[in-house]
């Protein structure tokens, strides 16, 4: 049976429903919204990632015997509450962004219709999962966007939990990475697995030949061969000398990497080894690859910058009441206007213009009746709606789920990432590379 999700969150999502229930105001129709008010420090665009994570963690968001037992020992919620949460099921309708879709601040990403005890308790989950896979999925977008082409692996499962190491896998390859080191990842989303041998491996056999030969022998002469444990040029004539001309590829994992590689591949070339690949890793980030785009490097693997948002761990995105039903049940926009921390009232729909060229100008984001309405007001000729639906009267669409929903993800971004304008793919600081505007 699967774990029960619902213990993932924070205890005001339950003291709320607990307190609303009392007054009343629990089964009030509601729509939360997630969305970012600002970009990270200095990037352009973002790419959202986690949407089918989270709907199957939705999915299973149960109170168990074992949950309200622990609940009610704990004095959290009262019994009525206890009550409710043994019966809890979202039963509303749930929109958003598709995973691998950009957005800019304002973007509604996520939106959540059904009564507020419902939506309410979802909160600490929602932001959870999508400000930690969106940050991954942004920096590794940005990674592939100046690697021209090159292929880039994820390997940080050593640099995170467990846990969040799978999901950061997942967010990598949806945002166009090739591969991943790690093999959860590998199961459960379909992405393909790489790696052959660290250091420790060259330094358990008594020569570095002796650990070549040992590798050649297991893998055959087109694995790769780690080559700076010792000595890198060295290292380079025994792997063409053990392996031959058919080695498929050399890692490089430190030094001066501009240097070291212009260096490697003129020793390949000279030893006659010209289909041999250049792997570096050595805790590569955007700037470093960028900064290795004249260099002859044939792939990246990148650890520590993609698992952890490349300097953003998270991606700032907020959950915040919009707007529910009075008295009459007639819909009314509610929003904070704390300092700083202002949102936007309304139910809302979005979509994006593009130019006669296909290149994104505006985020549009549109006042009235949400995501379930007004099909006119987006112009079919110009702009292209944003939100789909994940989740419609509690039933998950399971397109957005497994390895289907992964492999989907990964084919909307590339699809996506062309309607960027160039400005969007430099590193420096700037604003959101189009603006958000509201009508």
């Amino acid at each position: 049976m699967t774990a029960s999700s619902a213990l993932l969150t924070d205890r005001y999502e339950l003291t709320m429903v607990d307190a609303a229930i009392q007054s009343g105001r629990a089964d009030r129709d509601c729509m939360f919204e997630a969305f970012a008010r600002r970009l990270p420090d200095g990037r352009r665009y973002g790419v959202v990632a986690g949407s089918g994570r989270l709907i199957e963690l939705i999915k299973q968001f149960r109170f168990t015997d074992a949950e309200i037992t622990w609940l009610q020992d704990n004095a959290v919620v009262r019994q009525p509450t206890l009550d409710w949460l043994a019966n809890y099921s979202f039963s509303g309708d749930i929109w958003g962004y598709r995973e691998g879709e950009l957005y800019f601040p304002g973007s509604p990403l996520l939106l959540v219709e059904g009564t507020f005890a419902e939506g309410v308790i979802l909160e600490t989950l929602i932001l959870s999962v999508l400000n930690y896979d969106t940050s991954v999925a942004s920096a590794a977008a940005r990674m592939v966007s100046v690697a021209l082409d090159r292929p880039i692996a994820e390997m940080g499962s050593r640099r995170t939990n467990e846990h969040a190491a799978v999901a950061a896998a997942r967010a990598a390859y949806i945002a166009g990475f090739a591969a991943t080191s790690n093999m959860e990842a590998g199961r459960t989303w379909g992405i393909p697995t790489m790696g052959t041998a660290a250091h420790s491996f060259t330094l358990l056999h008594d020569s570095e030949e002796e650990a070549f030969r040992a590798q050649v022998a297991a893998f055959g002469p087109e694995t790769t061969l780690l080559v700076d444990t010792y000595n890198i040029e060295n290292g380079i004539a025994l792997a063409v000398e053990v392996a031959g001309l058919e080695l498929g590829s050399i890692r490089i994992d430190s030094g001066d990497l501009p240097t070291v590689v212009a260096a490697a591949r003129r020793q390949l070339d000279a030893l006659g080894a010209v289909n041999t690949k250049i792997t570096v890793t050595s805790d590569l980030d955007e700037y470093s690859i960028a900064a290795l785009s004249g260099s002859p490097v044939d792939a990246f693997g990148v650890g520590t910058s993609v698992v952890t948002g490349s300097g953003a761990p998270a991606a700032g995105l907020v959950y915040k009441l919009v707007a529910h039903t009075d008295d009459n049940g007639d819909w009314v926009s509610v929003a904070k206007t704390s300092a700083s921390k202002a949102s936007v009232g309304g139910r809302k729909n979005a979509a994006r213009r593009l130019d006669a060229t296909g290149i994104a100008r505006e985020e549009i984001v549109i006042l009235g009746d949400g995501p379930a309405g007004e099909p006119e007001a987006i112009d079919a000729g110009s702009e292209r709606h944003l939100l789909v639906p994940f989740i419609t009267a509690g039933v998950v669409d399971e397109l957005h789920t497994g390895i289907i929903g992964t492999t989907r993800a990964r084919d909307h971004h590339a699809a996506v990432v062309t309607e960027l304008p160039v400005q969007a793919f430099r590193l420096g600081h700037g604003e959101a590379v189009i603006p958000t505007v509201y009508r």
